[in-house]
């Protein structure tokens, strides 16, 4: 799409700056939780979900003692997190679906609504938006790492559906009940992933001026900040023209 590797650039601007204030331990301690409660326990050589996990974390160099303390907490039978969604639109109407885990329903849905409201965006009812996003596993591949052929070769026959091709990368897609299938098949056959999760891709996107794309990245950035929010998702797109303009901003 239209400026995608820009907007993946921002992003991973963003990534860095998170993982220097700690943010980016906090969502992965949450990822681990939820690792442990839905894919087997906390040994990893018998959690494949776990194992992808603390390969991000590896990749974010997050303290072995974090680690540990997300497994401890997580093996904690008294001590939990509840996984929440919250709706609404931005500027042009553009769709927005944030994904948190939290301790306090009650206290993190109230924040979230205040960002959404003091941002000049709106929380909806739920699903009034949802329905335009499917959940696809994704892996992303440098294509300095793998060629297009070997990614058909080994992915395809873990149980993905499509390899795109997109400017300097590869993703990988799959049904996300085929996520670690595929990851693992990649990672036997030497593959570097880039990124690899289980996210809502948008059916149809809006392109968005400049001055909307700023106030979207406020609201979207505002959002991502929150401690409790794990995923912010969107449909809006932009031009490369705007991507440069927004890469300024950063």
């Amino acid at each position: 799409m239209a400026g995608h590797s820009h907007w993946a650039g921002i992003k991973h601007k963003k990534a860095i700056n998170d993982a220097k204030k700690g943010k980016v331990f906090s969502k992965l301690a949450k990822l681990i939780y939820t690792a442990v409660k839905e894919g087997g326990g906390g040994n990893p050589d018998d959690n494949p979900r776990l194992r992808l996990i603390l390969e991000k974390c590896r990749a974010a160099n997050m303290p072995k003692d974090n680690v540990k303390r997300a497994i401890d907490k997580a093996s904690d039978s008294g001590a939990g997190y509840e996984s929440m969604t919250i709706e609404g639109y931005g500027h042009d109407g553009v769709s927005i679906v944030v994904e948190a885990m939290t301790d306090n329903t009650n206290r993190t849905g109230p924040e979230l609504r205040t960002i959404f409201d003091k941002s000049g965006g709106k929380v909806g009812k739920p699903g009034c938006v949802t329905h335009g996003f499917e959940r696809w596993g994704v892996f992303t591949v440098s294509k300095e790492n793998s060629t297009e052929e070997q990614l058909m070769d080994v992915a395809l026959e873990a149980g993905a559906e499509d390899v795109v091709d997109d400017e300097d990368v590869f993703e990988v897609r799959c049904q996300p009940t085929d996520f670690v299938a595929v990851g693992e098949a990649l990672a036997a056959a030497g593959v570097k992933t880039e990124e690899s999760e289980i996210k809502l891709i948008p059916l149809n996107t809006i392109e968005v001026g400049l001055e909307s794309a700023r106030k979207l990245m406020k609201l979207i950035d505002k959002l991502e900040d929150h401690e409790d929010v794990q995923d912010v998702y969107h449909n809006f797109d932009i031009s490369d023209e705007v991507a440069a303009e927004l890469e300024k901003d950063a």
